[in-house]
């Protein structure tokens, strides 16, 4: 297996590799270009994220400034919305569904290091490269859910459809369908319901 197969198999892997070097620097510089971008300025942001972001359904907006890894493993659904400051960290497949809205300041991070510093640390090759060892775990966050700010989603989680997750909520483990969670560690409080609906809620009107 390539350095990048093993990457996106969730398998320890060499990120000091060449292909993947420069992809991520590729993606980098394209997380740069889109930041320095307006939202006026539609056709040339289209430009930088088919590039970048090449799965992503139609309406899909991303506000700035972005960070991607890879990008090239996002994939969105339609009519999805990141506010400010959204980081991805893609070296496992992030799978993000339909209408998905993201507060300022989320990360989506699929990378996992070692917990023994013997094996997280920095190593050195017969040519003087340094590396470190690493694996991922793939993200999937369903249609309809609210990623409210700064929430961190770890590596491996799956979050189910129609969702809210409060804001400053490190997501460490999966979340069903259907739940207000929050917290750190993220915890379900309770499943949301008809009796959410803004009908009930006369003080908004």
């Amino acid at each position: 297996m390539t350095e990048k197969e093993k990457m996106l198999a969730g398998k320890i892997y060499d990120p000091s590799d060449e292909t993947l070097a420069v992809m991520r620097m590729n993606a980098h510089k394209l997380s740069q270009r889109y930041n320095n971008t307006f939202e006026d300025e539609e056709q040339l942001r289209k430009a930088i994220l088919n590039e970048l972001v090449p799965n992503r359904g139609k309406g899909t907006f991303l506000q700035g400034p972005v960070y991607f890894d890879y990008g090239v493993f996002t994939t969105f659904g339609e009519s999805c919305y990141a506010n400010f400051n959204f980081t991805v960290l893609d070296c496992c497949p992030v799978t993000i569904g339909d209408n998905v809205f993201f507060g300022p300041n989320c990360t989506v991070a699929t990378p996992v290091h070692p917990f023994r510093w013997q094996e997280r640390n920095m190593k050195q090759k017969p040519d003087g490269t340094m590396y470190d060892d690493e694996y991922a775990k793939p993200i999937v966050i369903g249609s309809n859910c609210w990623i409210a700010s700064n929430v961190v989603i770890a590596g491996g989680v799956t979050i189910g459809e129609g969702c809210v997750i409060g804001a400053g909520s490190v997501v460490t483990r999966d979340i069903p369908p259907n739940s207000l969670a929050a917290g750190n560690p993220c915890r379900v409080i309770r499943e949301i319901t008809e009796k959410d609906s803004l009908k009930y809620k006369s003080e908004l009107f």
